[in-house]
Order: C-alpha cells, then structure tokens, then sequence
C-alpha cells in the first residue's frame, strides 16, 4: 500500500467525461475547478452555471463541456480535489505519531479542516458535498463514507488492528465529529473554538477507550 491513498472514487463516478492528456488540458480544467471555487463563494452553489465558470476561468463554454457535463460534475471534481489534499495532509501529520497513539491525529485531522474551511476557497460552502448531495462523491457510497474509507485505508497501513474493526471505530469517531463540527460553525462562521476542543476531547476520549488502556 502506497504511503498516500487517494479517496476511493471508482473510475465509472468520476465526473470528468475525458481525462486530461496534455498538460495545458489539465492546466484549463484546474482552471475550471478554481473558477468554480471561487464563484461559489461569491454567489453559492444555486446560482453557479457553466457560463459562469468558463468565463471565470478564461476558457470557452464548449471547453468546458469537454470535460464536464454541467455544473454539479465541476464541483464533484472540487470536492474529490479536495478531499485528495485533505487526506494527503493527514497522512503527512500521521507520519509524525507515534503508532500506538494514532488517536491523538484527531487534533490534527480537526485543524486540517478548520483550516481548509477558512483558507480554501469554495470549500467552506460545500465542505465535502453533503450540501449538494450525499452522495457527491461516490454514487455508491455516501460522502462520510468515502471519508471514513481513506482515513481506514491510511490507519491499516501503520495501526495492527483489524481493518473492520478501524473501519467501525472511524465510522462513529467522524459522525461524532462531523455533527460537532456543524455545531461549531452554526455557532460561528469560521468555528467556534470551545466546540471544536470539546469536538477533540469527545473523538479522543473514545478512540483512546476502544483500542488504547482498555484493548
């Protein structure tokens, strides 16, 4: 297994009609994804259209529907952007810790997303796609799921613990945080920072009691 797993978006889900070859393909649809990022800031998901996008990012509406069939399959590609880059920050983090107190990446994983949410244009708005749809990432499976399946996929390589067994605890340890998260920024926008230690605290506390002093 590779130190860096990709998010586990099958091939027949990814919104992209054609895959880049050349590098000044790729280089216009990264453009695309930052267009949209953008105007989904200013204006939202609702009122974002194609149009908009082309004409944010420089290129021809025609260009654009060369790769993406509409709106929803640009910003499929953000959010899978995105969670790629979330998942390669954790893994970096992860490096760091020590094994058998893999528990305390929960700090680090909860700062990597305050900070995306703060600093990464489009993504405090979509986060990863449950505002769009639930299953913005994968159509097979929802978009914590595909979460909960990278995080699993990073953990196995270096915790000696069954991989359904992680794959549960990780399960309940980021719908816990997710619930608290949206707590935190119903509170205040960018975070409230008493409920994001609580948040740390609370996902800690379990996953040091299901696999630490009382494994």
């Amino acid at each position: 297994m590779s130190d860096i797993q990709a998010a586990k978006v099958p091939a027949e889900a990814t919104p992209l009609r054609r895959q880049p070859v050349q590098q000044r393909s790729a280089k216009r649809v990264e453009q695309m994804l930052d267009a949209s990022a953008a105007l989904i800031d200013e204006l939202g998901y609702d009122a974002l259209t194609t149009t908009l996008i082309a004409k944010r990012a420089g290129v021809a509406v025609g260009s654009l529907y060369q790769f993406f069939p509409d709106k929803r399959a640009v910003v499929q590609a953000l959010t899978a952007r995105n969670l790629e880059r979330f998942v390669a920050a954790v893994n970096e983090r992860l490096k760091e810790l020590e094994s058998e107190h893999w528990w305390d990446l929960v700090d680090s994983i909860l700062d990597i997303y305050l900070e995306m949410h703060r600093t990464v244009p489009g993504f405090s708005k979509v986060h990863f796609g449950d505002i769009i749809d639930r299953q913005l990432l994968d159509e097979t499976r929802d978009n914590n799921t595909v979460i909960v399946d990278s995080l699993t996929d990073l953990l196995a390589a270096r915790v000696d613990r069954p991989v359904e067994d992680l794959r549960f605890a990780i399960t309940i340890a980021n719908e816990v945080a997710d619930a608290l998260l949206k707590l935190a920024f119903r509170r205040e926008p960018s975070g409230d920072e008493k409920i994001v230690a609580e948040a740390k605290y609370v996902v800690k506390g379990y996953l040091a009691a299901r696999f630490g002093e009382r494994s």
